[in-house]
């Protein structure tokens, strides 16, 4: 038997020196031979483009990998229930509560003492960005740190604590307890609205971002110096960053009469500076620009899971890059000082409810007067066609309407709803209206006593509110406004609309802010 190693192979044959197994010429195989024998230029070309290729895909996995990295989340309720599906974040209406925190850990512990950076903080700012369907519209609606309001029980996410709920506190401590979501679901209490997300970045922020975009132009009526914040500038226009664009925002008492409302119109006008000069630079359109303000801001944010990705906040980015500047546009809550605490602030009435119904109506809000019907969500009970009579010559009432006994039930589930309800009363006439709370309802009923049936008649007319909606009820001593959730804006039934001098300016305005007296420097 032969030895396989003796074996001695035929030229020409398989296994013969100088050939591969297939019967191809040693060396090179035969696809490299292909591509040697292509032109120069063309191979050259074809490493370009790998190279290139290889490159764009590793830098592109970088700066996700980067951004991504940078982000932290956080629930975005405390325990509300839900009752609209999920957004599509590239093509629906979008609102996005943004917040300041004023928590004082980490990069921030320089502006505080050490009892200020335990817990969530309190929210320093408030604003509710609102991005329309077609994105031709934008509104930042600015919250006041002072408002009193309701805050619902909320459930701390970390510790699964359940905490009551609250009357009449300042809205910045809504999210103190149980976290941002508890701030959201305070807003969305507050306006009826179903907040989508929310981005909460802290102080640090403030200067990072400022100084990625190379300063942003702010405006003054005269020289000011305020020790608290550390602000000071000459009179007329200044570049801020860094920790002169901080104390610009933070500022309490530099603008205005020194209250909070002084510096909200100065974060308003800071941001429409800052909104021209990103449009100008053509920021929003440029890959290389948002990426860098992208990694700055995300080192300092924190968003709900629903935006806890680098696509998601690209996508809202790409969607205000073509926001003509006219209709983008600052908004103030109307408020006032509040009858409980004058250093506190309380909604106007109806002008706060007019612009909570026109917020959910998705009106433009740069066109005062504005109407439209309430959304769907907003009229869960839809409205009989049929509406109260209205007579061309109306007769004197066979009654003293400053003797009838009328009672606004508010049962609509909104702040101050039912006092804007009698207010509206009292002006008409009825003067002994009144209000009270009640069980929430979804339609709005006038229920009135034995011989009151045309002073029942002669109050829906004055609301709207259609005949068919008009009842008889034992029990109740004059006429009664049983208010539901389809009457949860403005004075007359079934209508929603924009009330005068909510837009502060829009961002084509350049404004300067008026310096507080006491801060005028000398």
């Amino acid at each position: 038997m032969r030895r396989r190693d003796a074996r001695v192979d035929k030229p020409g044959t398989k296994g013969a020196p100088g050939r591969t197994r297939h019967g191809e010429a040693s060396g090179t195989p035969r696809h490299m031979n292909a591509l040697k024998q292509l032109p120069l230029w063309l191979r050259i070309s074809a490493a370009t483009v790998s190279i290139l290729v290889v490159g764009g895909i590793a830098f592109a996995a970088y700066w996700v990998y980067r951004l991504q990295s940078n982000i932290s989340k956080a629930p975005l309720t405390a325990g509300a229930v839900r009752t609209e599906a999920a957004v599509n974040d590239a093509t629906d209406r979008l609102q996005i509560l943004i917040l300041g925190s004023d928590t004082r850990d980490g990069k921030n512990s320089e502006y505080g003492s050490a009892r200020d950076s335990t817990g969530y903080g309190q929210s320093d700012v408030m604003m509710l960005l609102d991005i329309s369907a077609d994105n031709k519209r934008v509104s930042l609606t600015s919250i006041p740190r002072d408002l009193l309001v309701n805050v619902p029980s909320c459930t701390d996410p970390k510790t699964h604590t359940v905490f009551p709920a609250h009357s009449d506190v300042m809205i910045n401590s809504a999210m103190a307890e149980a976290g941002i979501g508890c701030a959201v679901d305070t807003v969305n209490q507050l306006t009826g609205l179903e907040i989508d997300h929310f981005m909460m970045a802290d102080f640090n922020a403030v200067k990072e971002l400022s100084n990625a975009v190379g300063g942003v132009d702010v405006c003054v009526s005269d020289a000011v110096y305020d020790p608290d914040s550390g602000l000071r500038l000459p009179k007329g226009t200044s570049k801020v960053q860094g920790e002169q664009a901080l104390a610009f925002l933070r500022t309490r008492h530099g603008f205005g009469d020194g209250s909070d409302l002084g510096r909200i119109q100065a974060q308003q006008g800071f941001l429409s500076s800052l909104t021209r000069k990103i449009k100008s630079d053509g920021t929003l359109a440029n890959p290389q620009s948002l990426l860098s303000i992208a990694d700055v801001v995300t080192k300092n944010l924190t968003v709900d899971d629903g935006l806890a990705s680098v696509q998601a906040l690209l996508t809202i980015g790409s969607r205000l890059k073509d926001v003509d500047l006219s209709k983008v546009a600052f908004v103030s809550v109307p408020t006032e000082p509040a009858a409980i605490d004058p250093n506190r602030l309380q909604l106007v009435q109806p002008q706060a409810t007019q612009l909570f119904a026109a917020m959910r109506a998705n009106l433009d809000l740069t066109n005062p007067g504005a109407t439209a019907a309430p959304t769907a969500s907003a009229t869960p009970s839809a409205a009989p066609s049929s509406a109260a009579p209205v007579p061309s010559t109306p007769a004197a009432p066979a009654y003293d309407k400053a003797l009838q006994t009328v009672n606004v039930a508010d049962g609509t589930g909104i702040a101050s709803r039912g006092e804007e309800i009698a207010s509206a009363l009292i002006s008409g006439g009825f003067t002994k209206a009144g209000h009270f709370l009640a069980a929430g309802v979804g339609k709005t009923v006038v229920y009135y006593g034995a011989g009151n049936a045309d002073v029942a008649s002669d109050v829906a007319t004055m609301l709207g509110i259609p005949a068919s909606q008009i009842e008889p009820a034992t029990g109740v001593a004059g006429v009664q406004v049983y208010i539901g959730t389809d009457f949860d804006s403005g004075t007359k039934y079934g209508v929603a609309s924009v009330p005068a001098d909510v837009v502060k300016q829009t961002a084509n305005d350049s404004k300067c802010q008026a310096v507080n007296p006491y801060n005028i420097a000398r």
